[in-house]
């Protein structure tokens, strides 16, 4: 089947979702999502939104530098500026949509603070922020009439001149999205046209074994925009979050908030002694790829497999005011945070690189937008600022709105697009290789391609995911499409790039750590 569209959206997040309400009243929106609405990394950000709005203390400058220290200063200054400029008006977009950020008894926002920032400047919802950004987004999303949601599809390809019979390299000029080729629940491949194609398909987080992102989080935007020859960067830069609960067999790992830290979290090893003071003087509020480290540093020294994060100390009716849904999860497991300690270890938890995009969000390829966490903006150079995520995601969806909108009145719909052939091809005999191939991924990346990486180590991992490369690449060619198969090509592609990227680099420069190349001291 064959489908129209003005805007084609491939993924639902705060990113996704923000976008297509702002072009729906200019068009036919389809928002396409893999599961269901509800299941993005979005609903799973606890800590809260970054924005400037108590000037009182605060300003622009201030979270424009603490963004750039934060970032190793790899970070695009004019990406920063806009993203915190931007902020406030966007925080005013998202309360009209139903958000409700929590509020102090006078009326003014209740602002958290979190490692790297200088100033209390984060708004959030209790400790589910990202939930409830998520709830009133899905609700808005639901009720708008010019939007088409197809959730449990998974786009396999985005549609350009390659399928036009075309020859498309890395060197082509005019590389150009007409749609994409999309599996529906049934098995079958729809074919979506559009004037205009956003992804905003999230992260990584699952081509590692431990993890705080779903498991749909497999890089599918990354990897398709890679395949049709466009172009992806910083993809060394995996942001490590240095405290998910350590509950093992968990997967995803329950996310323990960086604003627990700020909270007054202290770290302690499992003699339950303090750490940070022996890795950086901001302690426990160092940004996380310090933290991150130190924790790994601990860990191997002693042999561990955790350490803890110890809010004891503090008033145990705050805590649990503060943060309902850990104290909850924490007491399901016998674990009372007002009196013991909460184990924790690092958790790849969110990509600083991805689709390479300008100010108006426009990828390398004609036609094709990138926002959220796929995308490349610049914002977070070696290492992203806690809570700027969310911000970035709203701030770039409205500018790929209103550049989309500007233009899409010149862009036709292709109408000589050929369906999707899968003339040949049989359904998997064993799914066991598919399912078997993705845990040696996950083990070859968290092996080899984690918080600390060398040569070595690289080159080990490029050559065990090589096998995995040909050996996939034969069975997609030979198969029906499945979600399963696709997954599994999605997160070699993104482990492959992640340690090409990471082989290219010959620094240690904010996440990217390596022995071969260690950082320069400061003076």
């Amino acid at each position: 089947m064959t489908r129209k569209y003005d805007y084609l959206v491939i993924g639902s997040g705060i990113a996704g979702m923000s976008f297509a309400l702002k072009v729906a009243g200019k068009g036919r929106v389809a928002l396409v999502c893999k599961t269901t609405l509800d299941e993005a990394n979005t609903a799973l950000a606890q800590g809260g939104v970054a924005s400037v709005t108590n000037l009182e203390v605060d300003n622009f400058d201030k979270h424009i530098e603490d963004t750039m220290i934060a970032g190793d200063y790899l970070s695009d200054p004019e990406a920063v500026k806009k993203v915190v400029t931007e902020a406030p008006g966007q925080i005013k977009q998202l309360i009209e949509w139903g958000v409700n950020f929590d509020k102090k008894e006078d009326g003014t926002f209740d602002l958290h603070r979190e490692g790297g920032h200088s100033e209390f400047r984060i708004l959030h919802h209790a400790d589910n922020t990202g939930f409830e950004i998520q709830e009133s987004l899905i609700k808005a999303v639901r009720s708008h009439p010019d939007i088409d949601v197809f959730e449990n599809h998974f786009a396999i390809e985005i549609i350009t001149q390659h399928h036009l019979g075309k020859i498309v390299t890395r060197r082509t000029p005019d590389i150009t999205c007409y749609g994409a080729y999309v599996l529906t629940p049934d098995g079958g491949v729809d074919t979506f046209l559009s004037r205009v194609t956003l992804m905003a398909t999230g992260g990584v987080g699952a081509v590692y074994q431990t993890t705080t992102n779903p498991l749909v989080a497999t890089g599918d935007g990354i990897a398709m925009v890679y395949r049709a020859k466009g172009t992806v960067s910083d993809m060394e830069f995996i942001q490590f979050h240095p405290t998910a609960l350590f509950h093992p067999g968990d997967r995803p790992s329950f996310l323990i908030t960086e604003a627990m830290r700020g909270y007054g979290g202290v770290l302690r090893n499992l003699r339950g002694e303090e750490f940070m003071h022996k890795y950086d003087p901001r302690l426990s509020l160092a940004p996380r790829d310090i933290v991150a480290r130190a924790i790994d540093s601990e860990m191997k020294q002693y042999g561990d497999d955790h350490v803890y994060l110890d809010v004891t100390h503090k008033d145990p009716e705050e805590t649990r005011r503060h943060f309902p849904n850990i104290y909850r999860k924490c007491m399901e497991l016998g674990i009372d945070i007002t009196k013991d300690y909460i184990p924790v270890a690092p958790a790849a938890h969110y990509l600083c690189g991805g689709i390479k995009v300008d100010l108006n969000a426009q990828s390398s390829i004609k036609r094709l937008y990138a926002v959220g966490e796929c995308s490349c903006t610049g914002l977070h150079g070696g290492n992203r600022l806690a809570s700027n995520s969310l911000i970035e995601a709203v701030v770039y969806a409205d500018a790929a709105a209103r550049h989309a909108m500007a233009h899409v009145g010149g862009y036709d719909l292709r109408y000589d697009v050929p369906q999707w052939n899968d003339e040949g091809t049989r359904h998997p005999e064993e799914m066991v290789l598919i399912t078997q191939s993705i845990k040696e991924v996950n083990q070859i990346m968290g092996t080899y391609v984690g918080i600390v990486r060398s040569n070595l180590r690289l080159d080990r991992a490029w050559n065990r995911l090589d096998i995995l490369y040909e050996e996939t690449e034969r069975l997609f060619k030979e198969s029906k499409a499945s979600r399963e198969i696709c997954e599994l090509r999605n997160i070699i592609n993104v482990g492959y790039l992640i340690m090409r990227q990471a082989k290219e680099r010959h620094e240690s420069r904010g996440l990217h750590y390596t022995v071969d190349y260690p950082p320069k001291p400061h003076n």
